[in-house]
């Protein structure tokens, strides 16, 4: 019953482990962990990233989380824990994380995405951690009961705070997993000001000319990102446009049946797939608008860059993507899956060029206000400040009543 109240002494950091899956500064989820742990004020807080599988095992996963980020890690004032989980259920990894705990006498576990949510709830539990926060960046449980149990009963009720990074996404929570309101969370993502585009010419790179319209997506090649509805939506627009580009940056296990989709489709010289590119900021200068497909969201990140960078954007209705986007102000609106509606709205900007630029300074101006990641670091460091004050108020609570 001192633990935690010792722990808040005069002087004393706050111990804080951010746990991920994975490695990574290219899937959203794991990106923003990384901008978070490594961008609490080290005055008040120690920080450890922590993460269950490394070293990579996969090429897909080498190519996400080079040795350069590592590096760049361990340069800076965020501690790096790799526990080395080599199977699906791995009673050693996971004991490494519950001693580490332990040991270090770590004040706040704050878990991202579902299985490091489930680790964080089992071995917290374990080593006593005064505060717990489970983070969920889309909920995507549609047909998976025992994900959605694991979450109500145990992530759920072992977390302090249960946060969810759209309304949506915590309405499904609590109407559909039946997770208790009062332990969930709205707090949107933030990202960080873009970096100024180095002025390489990416149109000149791939031989595009200035005058072709080229629409473009950012993000990892995967089912819930949908992209073979862009490639449907792409074969429809190239009927009126013959000439138009697509250029999608990104990798991943959806790659051979996008690219099976595009011969099918004859859209070989229209639809690029330019694998991972670590110019981004150079690559949007490239688009004229910019899309997101998917199926479900929770709050994308590669949206907010394109808001950031000022680009007319067209986007599904899904999960929070409404929540950066009003429909006709920032950007347009289509339902998902929908090829037809995409290449719709896709069309309407490129024939309103002004419209497209007045959306995209709105745009650029709302993520800058509203979705700002130090906006996002602080209110989550005042936020473990306030669990863990909460925390010591019931311990000591707990040990008026036992002394009496």
């Amino acid at each position: 019953m001192e633990h935690a109240a010792s722990l808040r002494r005069e002087g004393h950091r706050v111990r804080v482990v951010t746990l991920v899956d994975k490695l990574s500064r290219h899937g959203g989820a794991e990106h923003l962990a990384w901008l978070i742990a490594t961008r609490l004020d080290p005055e008040r807080f120690d920080s450890t990233l922590c993460v269950i599988r490394w070293p990579p095992r996969t090429e897909l996963d080498r190519k996400q989380a080079p040795e350069a980020d590592l590096e760049e890690l361990q340069a800076s004032p965020t501690r790096f824990l790799a526990l080395a989980r080599r199977r699906k259920v791995d009673l050693g990894a996971l004991l490494r994380l519950e001693r580490f705990l332990r040991r270090e006498r770590v004040q706040v576990l704050h878990s991202h995405k579902f299985g490091p949510n489930v680790w964080g709830a089992v071995a917290g539990r374990l080593a006593r951690v005064p505060v717990m926060l489970a983070h969920e960046h889309t909920w995507s449980y549609e047909g998976r009961p025992l994900r959605r149990f694991l979450d109500r009963e145990l992530v759920a009720r072992s977390a302090d705070a249960f946060i969810a990074v759209s309304r949506e996404d915590q309405r499904r929570m609590t109407d559909v997993e039946r997770i208790d309101p009062a332990r969930t969370l709205f707090i949107p993502n933030g990202v960080p000001p873009s970096p100024a585009p180095s002025g390489a010419d990416v149109r000149r790179e791939l031989g595009i000319d200035a005058d072709t319209p080229v629409v473009g997506a950012v993000g990892v090649l995967r089912a819930q990102k949908a992209h073979h509805v862009l490639v449907r939506a792409t074969a429809l627009l190239a009927r009126s446009r013959p000439e138009i580009q697509v250029l999608v940056a990104g990798e991943g296990e959806e790659r051979v049946g996008i690219e099976r989709l595009i011969g099918e489709l004859s859209m070989e010289r229209n639809v690029r797939l330019l694998g991972y590119r670590t110019d981004v900021q150079d690559l949007l200068q490239a688009f004229d608008v910019a899309v997101c497909s998917s199926d479900f969201e929770g709050s994308p990140l590669a949206v907010m860059e394109y808001m950031d960078a000022g680009l007319p954007i067209v986007a599904t209705a899904v999960g929070g993507v409404p929540d950066l986007i009003d429909d006709g102000v920032h950007g347009l609106l289509v339902p998902p899956r929908a090829p037809v509606a995409l290449a719709g709205a896709v069309s309407a900007l490129l024939d309103d060029r002004e419209r497209g630029r007045t959306m995209g300074a709105r745009a650029r101006e709302r993520r800058r206000t509203e979705f700002d990641l130090e906006t996002l670091v602080r209110r989550l460091e005042a936020l473990y400040g306030e669990l863990l004050e909460r925390r010591a108020g019931l311990d000591h609570k707990a040990g008026a009543e036992y002394d009496r």
